[in-house]
């Protein structure tokens, strides 16, 4: 089946269940308004993220090819990311943080393909192709912050999700959209908000999923570098935003030293940040990052593991001290007085790998209802099954054609017909099936033999615990779409006129056609029937400098008057001030 993105040699390695998130850039539905807001906030972002930026930025933005005139296109960008080992897709909107990191594991930037309105420049609660072109791309042109993102990518994707972390997700993603959607109604907006807040209050324990978001926000989005008294901006959702990129630096916005604590801080995506965490450099990033992934379940596994897997409702895997990998979703397990698993209990499809392989004849087919296994040394025995040669195994009766009773310690016991077993490369034995087999603990029936062949795990302990399958190609739909969309907008008769003037600007400005007489015409028209409208009158401004023409003079009168607008006064003033300081350079 052909791919409905472009492959290349970075996207070619995505597994095949993350290409349904990718869509095909929506290019020619951005309006001619869309490429002037672009071009606003990249000429504001260059003339002063010049400043404040991490220097990486600016020589970013030339590695990675984008532009201050227009929005990229993902093809454009894939060309020349290329070079630094990375490639782009584009996504609609917020995807889950599983799929987000899983891509960043591959190298690949996920841009959401949505534009901004002009009532959202300064700062959109939506992700756009701002914040993801010219926020995040400029920055992994570093190399050492190029490795943090994939490294986090790579440790976040196994990063275990409460149950109700997909529905704070979904809850978020709804906001955000009626919030960028001109066309949406206050009381939706208002019912979304209160949702996200309630969910806020009431999401108890943070996982291990909603613990690395915040890591990733604070670093990757909102991240500051350098030092607590004199820092400089590296995160994506303060580059592409001109308001937040200079309220930030405030003496308002608390500043943090960057340390492993700002897992457990919270953060609200609908508004700007409170405080933000700088980090000295990119290397203590990586420092921060292992020092999470160390008490992560991926590599404590034990009790702990094995109840967050169960707690998520969502497919994970576990992996035994023998290498043996179980995928599935975990819904029971069986604990001595040690806190020590003695059983764990799958439901539905369930997937046996080695070394991120699927074992031969162990996969969702084999095992559609369900799978089960003791783990743990037998009782009375002191050398694990798994560190049993072929004559010790002979020794203790466990060989083909022989009926054994098998009792672990935990009190789980095995009693049936060695059929064979399954052992990895280095002759280590990973399974032991079973005919006539019956499971007990107590008095509880965990396998009967009507159920037919057992397959027992060979493990003394688990060692760990994440999300998702340890063999991609085992379950056919990971992952889960929403289906919440992102709203096309409508746009009015009205709206369509006033993007017409817009393309005719663009056009006299990039084909060297200026007339003073087509400038005079938009202006009447502006003044007219498109009284809002500011930053036209700007980009008018700027080609009637460029060529001294006298119409600059009504223009610029007539965006002081417009500065009597509150929600847009300090735009205008921004966007005299870059004209200005142009017209001196």
């Amino acid at each position: 089946m052909e791919a409905h993105f472009e492959l290349n040699e970075v996207t070619k390695k995505l597994p095949k269940h993350l290409h349904k998130f990718i869509v095909k850039q929506p290019y020619n539905e951005y309006t001619a308004q869309n490429q002037a807001v672009w071009r606003y906030v990249m000429r504001m972002n260059v003339d002063y993220l010049g400043k404040v930026a991490h220097k990486s930025y600016i020589k970013g933005l030339e590695k990675t090819g984008i532009s201050v005139e227009y929005i990229p296109r993902m093809e454009g960008m894939n060309r020349i990311l290329k070079e630094i080992g990375w490639s782009a897709v584009s996504v609609d909107g917020f995807i889950p943080p599983n799929a987000f990191m899983e891509f960043q594991a591959y190298n690949v930037l996920v841009i959401a393909s949505d534009m901004r309105t002009i009532g959202h420049i300064e700062y959109t609660p939506a992700p756009d192709i701002i914040h993801e072109a010219a926020g995040h791309a400029p920055i992994i042109a570093n190399p050492e912050y190029a490795e943090y993102l994939r490294r986090f990518g790579e440790i976040g994707a196994k990063a275990i999700s409460s149950s109700k972390d997909f529905e704070m997700y979904e809850a978020i993603r709804l906001l955000s959209i009626l919030k960028e959607d001109p066309n949406a109604s206050k009381e939706a907006i208002e019912e979304a908000q209160k949702k996200v807040e309630w969910l806020q209050d009431n999401m108890g324990e943070l996982s291990e999923m909603a613990q690395i978001r915040n890591l990733h926000w604070w670093t990757v989005e909102y991240g500051l570098i350098g030092t607590v008294d004199d820092p400089k901006i590296y995160g994506a959702g303060l580059l592409s935003s001109i308001g937040e990129s200079k309220g930030c630096l405030q003496e308002e916005v608390k500043k943090l030293p960057y340390s492993i604590e700002a897992a457990d801080v919270s953060f609200d995506i609908t508004k700007p940040q409170p405080q933000l965490f700088v980090t000295p450099n990119f290397a203590h990033l990586s420092l921060v990052l292992e020092q999470f992934a160390n008490k992560m379940a991926i590599r404590t596994g034990g009790l702990k593991g094995v109840e967050k897997l169960i707690d998520s409702n969502n497919l994970g895997t576990i992996e035994l001290s023998t290498g043996i990998q179980i995928s599935g979703v975990f819904t029971n397990v069986i604990s001595d007085e040690k806190n020590r698993p003695i059983y764990i209990q799958t439901t539905g499809g369930t997937a046996l790998s080695n070394r991120d392989k699927e074992l031969i004849g162990h996969g969702i087919n084999y095992h559609a209802e369900g799978y089960g296994s003791p783990i743990g040394k037998l009782k009375g025995i002191n050398i694990p099954i798994e560190n049993m040669s072929p004559r010790d195994l002979e020794a203790y009766g466990i060989y083909e054609g022989k009926q054994v009773s098998l009792e672990f310690e935990g009190g789980v016991k095995v009693e049936g017909e060695v059929i064979t077993g399954t052992r990895e490369l280095r002759g280590r034995i990973l399974l032991i099936s079973f005919k006539n087999c019956t499971v007990t603990y107590g008095e509880k029936v965990l396998f009967h033999p009507d159920w037919g062949i057992y397959d027992m795990a060979v493990g003394v302990e688990v060692v760990s615990a994440y999300a998702g399958p340890a063999d991609v190609n085992s379950f056919e739909d990971l992952g889960k779409v929403s289906e919440t969309k992102t709203h096309k907008i409508t746009y009015s008769e009205s709206d369509e006129k006033l993007y017409s003037l817009y393309d005719s600007v663009r056009e006299m400005r990039e084909n060297g056609t200026v007339s003073e007489v087509k400038i005079k015409d938009i202006f009447e028209q502006l003044e007219s029937q498109f009284k809002n409208d500011w930053l036209l009158p700007l980009e008018l401004l700027e080609l009637a400098f460029d060529k001294e023409y006298s119409i600059k003079s009504s223009i610029k009168e007539y965006l002081k008057k417009l500065k009597g607008n509150k929600s847009y006064k300090t735009l205008i003033e921004n966007g005299l001030f870059l004209l200005n300081n142009y017209q001196q350079a």
